[in-house]
């Protein structure tokens, strides 16, 4: 395998890393409304746990509010059952056809242990960026041991997967601070 198919792959992998970690930042709340806080709830629906974004049209109509629309207005208690039951500290209001969710702002201590949430996700993040690039530089090795490859071209692979994974830590550091940022001003 020739060493630019090994950094490639290597270099998706980092990527995904990269949108998990976007998507997981917006399920840690700030101040404003967002519909990614409530988006990948599982609802118990028909006995099947199914996320709300695909039984419900989800908007935030002001900073402060989150409008669930079912599509099955039967689906209003179940949903309002999954809002209750999850970690979110949100009450529904409901009028049997919409559920609404008020956005308390955050106190001091709630925006701190957000802020840390979101450093530990990045921190999951940085350890799946080693271990890619750990992977990368044992395929080059065998590659190498193979006489696939040689020494040089092993070694520019590895300093080119050491320069991506740089990168990544750098884009990672650059998000958490975003959302930190976000966080600390909503």
């Amino acid at each position: 395998m020739p060493t630019q198919k090994i950094i490639s792959e290597h270099k998706q992998m980092m990527d995904k890393v990269l949108g998990f970690l976007q998507n997981e930042f917006k399920t840690v709340r700030t101040g404003r409304a967002s519909t990614g806080l409530v988006e990948h709830l599982k609802v118990e629906y028909y006995g099947t746990p199914t996320p709300l974004n695909q039984m419900a049209t989800l908007s935030t109509p002001d900073a402060a509010t989150i409008v669930i629309k079912p599509f099955d207005v039967s689906a209003v208690k179940e949903i309002e059952k999954a809002i209750k039951n999850s970690d979110l500290s949100i009450a529904p209001i409901s009028d049997g056809k919409i559920i609404r969710l008020s956005i308390p702002p955050l106190s001091q201590e709630r925006r701190v242990q957000f802020i840390a949430q979101s450093k530990q996700m990045a921190e999951h993040a940085k350890v799946s960026i080693r271990n890619i690039r750990r992977d990368a530089n044992k395929k080059l090795d065998d590659e190498q041991k193979a006489k696939a490859i040689t020494e040089d071209d092993r070694d520019k692979g590895k300093k080119e997967m050491d320069d991506l994974t740089k990168n990544s830590t750098e884009k990672i550091d650059a998000a958490v601070k975003a959302k930190a940022d976000e966080i600390t001003k909503s």
